[in-house]
């Protein structure tokens, strides 16, 4: 439950954040006139996210288990590959997000009112269908029978609702980098389970072979009806015997993203030399000049 929770509030706050800064921007320079067009274009990206995440639940329920089992797979594999990208480029972009939205937003404001429906619907839509696929694929790896996981989410999305609400008003201030940077990286935590999930329903499917080779099994340690392995399957999809191709995916993608994911920002193009360069002054050849 808190894996989905998680996923709710920090997919939920980065739409939030996105609407918050729109209506912001817009009652900042008296232009409520174009409120209206913006809350139209957030409403239809809600409504089509939604749609999609009932089109995967009650879609799949008609397929055989194979059929199944493979499409689990496939969009498991897709989610994690596009909340990767995600947590990415919000932790390059949280420090210039507001600039870049105002910037896209002056640009619809002299195109007029469907530029603005579109401008509100593509920055909310893309949210709202990541995290639409994302629950849907962990929810579907964290099911246990019961309604825990979809609670978990609706919380998480519920905090991050009001969170964005005490963001408008100005009654509450953090740090943005470091606040998606600790949630990216638990994240990524959660897509390796979700991933290991994944390539298990791909085995299951008899798309890859390999369902037999079973890695270790500690059930008897660690009984998955247990209080404590609801826990670790509810936060970090574990189960208690994978698979030998489970188990190298799960290190394949979780060791080298959090190790990626935790170098400087701009390190690998040489930003930080470039800066530091600039602060020490002009070369002696260029002082010269000068």
């Amino acid at each position: 439950m808190f894996s989905n929770y998680l996923i709710g509030l920090r997919e939920g706050l980065e739409a939030s954040l996105v609407v918050c800064i729109l209506i912001a921007y817009l009652v900042k320079t008296e232009r409520r006139d174009a409120l209206k067009p913006i809350w139209i274009g957030i409403s239809v990206a809600v409504l089509i996210a939604m749609g999609f995440g009932c089109a995967l639940e009650f879609g799949s329920q008609e397929l055989t288990f194979e059929a199944q089992e493979a499409l689990g797979g496939s969009l498991s594999v897709l989610a994690v590959g596009l909340v990767t990208w995600m947590v990415f480029w919000m932790r390059r972009t949280a420090r210039h997000l507001k600039s870049e939205l105002h910037g896209k937003l002056d640009a619809a404001l002299a195109m007029g009112t469907g530029a603005l429906v579109a401008t509100a619907f593509l920055a909310v839509g893309r949210e709202g269908l990541e995290t639409a696929l994302f629950v849907w694929a962990s929810v579907h790896a964290a099911s246990d029978g019961t309604p825990r996981p979809l609670v978990g989410v609706a919380l998480g999305l519920a905090t991050a609702v009001f969170l964005g609400w005490l963001f408008y008003r100005g009654a509450l201030k953090i740090n943005l980098a470091k606040f998606f940077t600790w949630t990216g990286a638990m994240l990524v935590v959660v897509a390796a389970g979700v991933l290991a999930y994944g390539f298990h329903d791909l085995q299951e499917a008899d798309w890859i072979p390999g369902l037999t080779n079973v890695a270790f099994d500690i059930s008897g340690t660690i009984p998955p009806d247990s209080w404590y392995g609801t826990l670790l399957k509810g936060v970090f999809n574990f189960q208690p015997d994978p698979t030998v191709l489970q188990i190298t995916v799960w290190l394949l993608y979780l060791i080298p993203t959090l190790t990626l994911f935790f170098v400087p920002v701009g390190f690998a193009s040489g930003k930080g030399k470039v800066k530091a360069a600039d602060e020490q002054g002009p070369k002696p050849s260029e002082a010269s000049k000068a």
